[in-house]
Parts: C-alpha cells; sequence; structure tokens
C-alpha cells in the first residue's frame, strides 16, 4: 500500500517538474457561440428568431379570430336584377331575409325568377368573402425582418 504522506516524484525538489494545477489549458471544446441560442433568436444577426415567429403567430392569430368574428356578425346583401331580388346573409352565412319586388314574379317565367334569386345568392356569397378576405392584413405584421433580414 502506499503511503498518502509520501513524497511524490513532483515534489522531490526536481525544479523541471510541472504540476497539473499549474497548466492551464484553453477550453477549445466549448463553443464561442451556443448554436441553439442562435436558432432560437439569441443568435445575433441573420439567426432565426424563433421568439418573434411565434409572438407574430400570435398576432395573426388573433387578428384573424377578431376579422372572423367581425364578419360572422356583418349582414350583407346580394341583389340582383337591378334590385329585383335581394337576399340578406351575416358573414357566417346565415340567411335573414330574401326579398323579391311584385315586377320580378311573372308566373309564365319563374326560370327567370330562379335565376335572380341564384345571381343575389351569389352576389351575396362574393360580399362575405370580401369581408374575410379584407379582414387579415398582413402588411402591417412586419414580417420583414422575421428571419434575421434587415
Amino acid at each position: 500500500m502506499t503511503d498518502p504522506t509520501a513524497p511524490t516524484a513532483a515534489d522531490d525538489g526536481d525544479d523541471d517538474a510541472i504540476s497539473a494545477e499549474a497548466v492551464h489549458l484553453p477550453a477549445a471544446a466549448e463553443p464561442a457561440e451556443d448554436p441553439l441560442a442562435a436558432l432560437l433568436g439569441g443568435g445575433g444577426p441573420g439567426g432565426f428568431d424563433f421568439g418573434a415567429l411565434m409572438e407574430q403567430a400570435g398576432q395573426m392569430q388573433a387578428q384573424l379570430l377578431a376579422a372572423q368574428e367581425q364578419a360572422a356578425s356583418t349582414v350583407v346583401e346580394g341583389v340582383a336584377g337591378g334590385g329585383a331580388v335581394r337576399v340578406a346573409v351575416t358573414g357566417a352565412f346565415e340567411f335573414q331575409s330574401v326579398t323579391i319586388s311584385p315586377e320580378a314574379v311573372d308566373p309564365d317565367d319563374v326560370e327567370m325568377l330562379q335565376d335572380l334569386v341564384l345571381a343575389a345568392l351569389r352576389d351575396a356569397v362574393d360580399e362575405i368573402q370580401g369581408l374575410t378576405q379584407g379582414g387579415l392584413d398582413l402588411g402591417g405584421m412586419g414580417l420583414d425582418g422575421l428571419l434575421g433580414g434587415s
């Protein structure tokens, strides 16, 4: 068994010996920059900012929900035949009313009335689509710098 108090080769008075504690090696294994931080938004210029992406997604979702709620409660009117047939419908496609002018009713030409009703329905659907497409403005979201661009 070795005596822990016995002198070692480094302790024998040899001035050429260097102890392990006296040697300082640079930590070559440590990266200069954390790659995960660079990926998730801490990587400086040009890095993908995941935090900003999540914030933008949350803003877009809130804006989309607000636009959908507004469109659902808005009543639009589809018109055909110069106003002879009118259809009122909400953005949620809940039909409120159909109004047909007496002048549009011709018992000998029912097909024309059917075409007018169909045209008014299509017009109402176009109005609803205009509401929902116009309700989400992505231009003001500031997406230009999201992917590290300037």
